[in-house]
């Protein structure tokens, strides 16, 4: 292993992966970047799931309740911050944690971008407004006139994915798949992944489970405070579009709840599909993930 080491904790939602992160970070005496999409804003906390009070002051967290929903963050954004991030916390410490579940945030941090070019706002704004006005299979539509290639072989069913192709079609004329590098840059330190691993039908249990729990900590008053933001970009997620239907009067709010726990259960399989492309991910059991870890370092 070499001096300075980032160990990413990564895998779906409700896999444990904070606990995990929590455990190596107060063993290594060292930090925990975030690599959520959704916790660096201030204003989201029960629907993201995010680490509780007594959680983030154990151990030192960086990209949580960094931004607000107003800011509009990119994976760009991500990776020039956790690679400044990690660059101080390597002054005083030989390794570094990093935990989450947004594929794309880890892969920039761990290879770069590709170089398209800024793509004007009013293109992305116009299309953000366009799919909360016509839906899912709206958009799927819409790439597959547009951009014949990534509908053949992008993600089609991540409505975020669909929306940056469009519009880095519509400002540069050319599909994203073909703008994308080969060859990852590579970083002045070694990168460890290790990727949270249990049966589907249990990690479906504590999906539903958690819900339940984000209910009962009072979810739909938080989302209720949102509402007069709801068409922000950082608010198009699971957790908060349900019962944004629910205050519309679309649905009733179990109703709300229950879309909450299948969407959530179907982003899971989307981050699992997402990761388990990576060869490089060393696969756990998040029973005995720590012990396995730390025997698995020296060997690695």
């Amino acid at each position: 292993m070499t001096p300075k080491t980032c160990i990413i904790i990564l895998g779906p939602t409700a896999s444990g992966k904070t606990a995990l992160a929590i455990a190596l970070a107060q063993h290594f005496k060292t930090s925990i970047i975030s690599a959520d999409s959704r916790q660096c804003f201030k204003e989201l906390n029960i629907g993201v799931a995010k680490p509780s009070s007594a959680e983030l002051q154990i151990v030192p967290h960086y990209f949580i309740d960094t931004h607000s929903i107003n800011d509009a963050i990119s994976a760009a954004d991500f990776e020039k911050y956790a690679l400044e991030k990690v660059a101080t916390i390597f002054e005083k410490n030989d390794i570094v944690i990093m935990c989450g579940g947004t594929g794309l945030y880890i892969k920039a941090f761990c290879e770069g971008l590709d170089d398209i070019k800024p793509i004007d706002s009013a293109i992305r704004e116009r299309w953000n407004k366009a799919y909360e006005q016509n839906g899912l299979a709206w958009l799927q539509h819409q790439i597959q006139e547009i951009d014949p290639l990534f509908y053949e072989k992008g993600e089609i069913h991540n409505p975020h994915r669909i929306l940056r192709a469009l519009e880095v079609k519509e400002g540069t004329g050319i599909s994203i798949l073909l703008q994308q590098k080969k060859q990852p840059k590579q970083r002045p330190f070694n990168i460890l992944k290790f990727g949270m691993e249990l049966p589907r039908a249990v990690l479906y249990q504590q999906i539903n489970d958690r819900v339940v729990g984000m209910r009962k900590a009072g979810l739909t008053n938080e989302v209720q405070q949102l509402l007069p933001y709801k068409s922000l970009n950082a608010l198009q997620t699971v957790g908060y579009r349900e019962l944004f239907n629910f205050f519309e009067g679309q649905i009733n709010e179990d109703k709300a709840y229950e879309l909450i726990q299948q969407n959530t259960r179907h982003y899971a399989k989307r981050q699992l599909t997402w990761f388990k492309k990576d060869a490089s991910v060393h696969w756990v059991n998040p029973t005995d993930a720590f012990i396995n870890i730390i025997t698995l370092l020296p060997k690695i």
